[in-house]
């Protein structure tokens, strides 16, 4: 290789992402891959993404995570390992706990001897659904299974990490890579699609954000090199599923005669009341103050959306107004 070509190289980080073929993992695979060299790991769900490496591993064998982190080294290492329906984590909740906590246990222990950055994905679940705004610094009191292996996780990486950050989020929607495990956004599209009815969740109110809005946050993070944070990421307004689902059709011009209002089974754990409606707003002041950023409304990340799945190229960018970053 000459001078000339030498200068045309550009260095690449390393990411590994624990848990590639997870709906979060997958499509921060597929944001990253363009600006890191991105190692993707998988147990029992083999994965193929262009231009991504994919490899085996059990987060749960302390060897084989070892293994991944001294064979690439990551600069970053992203942790997407778990179950993440709260459904699912009442039900096998000793496979849960393993999973979101424990598994997360093994990498933040070897993300520390080989001076790897664990960036972690949490979510408002770790709060207990109360009419309030939630903050940073708000104690967490999750009112299910999922919610406190999550809080046990951000605890567990705050007390004992020396390099991390911590996004908590809202509702995270898109499409996923396993087809045998769609998202809700997927259900919903392919039932409106087909035209059938879909009866809808309007007692669970949340903020619901494009996957890729999560990719641009983070990128932001790690190009200025953030340390030992963590930050509210979501929607600057909430809306419950039905609400959600009403505004998917005007952006995206399906029926809304086609969805109807109905309560879905919480899994509370005991003790824990419901009342009529749950929420779970993330207060932004930190986010939007700190990375000097304007985080979108539910229906202006849905026009994101559209953008994006429909090949618009222009809405991948993203406007600026001096340093801020504005998202739409």
């Amino acid at each position: 290789m000459n001078k000339k070509n030498e200068d045309l190289v550009i260095y690449r980080k390393t990411l590994v992402i624990f848990g590639v073929s997870s709906f979060v993992g997958s499509s921060l695979a597929e944001f990253f891959k363009k600006d890191y060299k991105v190692i993707g790991t998988y147990n029992k769900n083999p994965v193929s993404i262009p231009g991504v490496l994919t490899i085996p591993c059990d987060v749960l064998v302390k060897e084989e995570v070892q293994l991944v982190l001294f064979a690439f080294k990551p600069e970053i290492s992203l942790y997407c390992a778990g179950i993440s329906s709260i459904q699912d984590c009442s039900k096998y909740d000793d496979r849960a706990e393993a999973l979101n906590t424990s598994g997360l246990f093994n990498v933040a222990e070897y993300c520390h001897r080989y001076k790897s950055q664990i960036c972690y994905i949490s979510s408002s679940f770790v709060f207990g659904g109360e009419n309030r705004s939630y903050i940073e610094m708000d104690i967490p009191d999750p009112n299910t299974i999922y919610g406190k292996t999550q809080a046990a996780a951000e605890f567990y990486i705050q007390k004992t990490s020396l390099n991390y950050v911590i996004f908590r989020t809202s509702k995270l929607y898109g499409r996923g890579i396993n087809s045998m495990k769609p998202t809700f956004f997927e259900n919903l599209q392919r039932k409106l699609k087909l035209n059938q009815p879909s009866n809808v969740d309007s007692f669970l109110q949340t903020g619901f954000m494009d996957v890729a809005f999560l990719g641009m946050v983070m990128k932001i993070c790690f190009d200025k090199g953030v340390q030992n944070r963590l930050l509210q990421v979501t929607t600057s307004d909430t809306m419950n599923h039905y609400e959600f689902a009403k505004t998917y059709c005007e952006v995206f011009g399906e029926s809304a005669d086609l969805i109807s209002k109905a309560k879905w089974a919480l899994p509370v754990m005991q003790g824990s009341g419901t009342g009529s409606t749950l929420r779970y707003k993330l207060d932004l002041a930190n986010i939007e103050g700190f990375l000097n950023i304007e985080m979108p409304t539910i229906k202006e990340s849905l026009e994101f959306t559209y953008k994006r799945l429909n090949g618009d190229e222009s809405s991948k960018g993203k406007s600026s107004k001096g340093e801020g970053v504005q998202f739409i």
